[in-house]
């Protein structure tokens, strides 16, 4: 008995240890910009951080904040600053971050359903290819996205 009680614990200590090994996605940082209230787009902002030792890829976002939300990309084209939309998901690589932050990656909330209000906070589900999905909580900052967040 003692045996099977010992080899259990060995067991279940070593899947603890592949799990913690495998490391896993974290979300920070999280935030959109006020719009006023008939603004046609948004912006948002995250940190996404693969501790694992594979890469992912996150495959989309879903929220009733916006009719859709596109990963988009700016770039420097021939001298041009273009925003392009990042096709096939965006890659975490292993032991990496992908930032989404102004001047750069950004999420693009397209027709929001309301004006983003600073102070105030919506979800948004992000989907990665392996992890699956994600909540994540977004905390709207003034337009010029420093304002704190209004504690309720």
């Amino acid at each position: 008995m003692k045996h099977t009680l010992i080899w259990g614990l060995a067991l279940l200590l070593s899947a603890f240890a592949a799990i913690a090994a495998e490391g896993g996605i974290r979300v920070e940082s999280a935030w959109a910009r006020a719009t006023p209230p008939v603004a046609p787009v948004a912006a948002a902002y995250l940190v996404v951080i693969n501790d694992g030792d594979t890469p992912d890829r996150l495959l989309r976002i879903d929220s009733g904040i916006a009719r859709r939300i596109e990963m988009h990309r700016t770039a420097n084209e021939n001298g041009v600053m273009r925003m392009r939309p990042i096709e096939g998901g965006a890659v975490i690589p292993a032991r990496g971050r992908l930032e989404f932050a102004p001047g750069g990656n950004h999420l693009m909330l397209i027709g929001p359903v309301r004006p983003l209000v600073a102070g105030e906070t919506f979800e948004a589900t992000l989907v990665f290819e392996r992890a699956g999905p994600r909540k994540v909580r977004f905390e709207v900052r003034g337009m010029d996205g420093n304002a704190p967040m209004h504690m309720h």
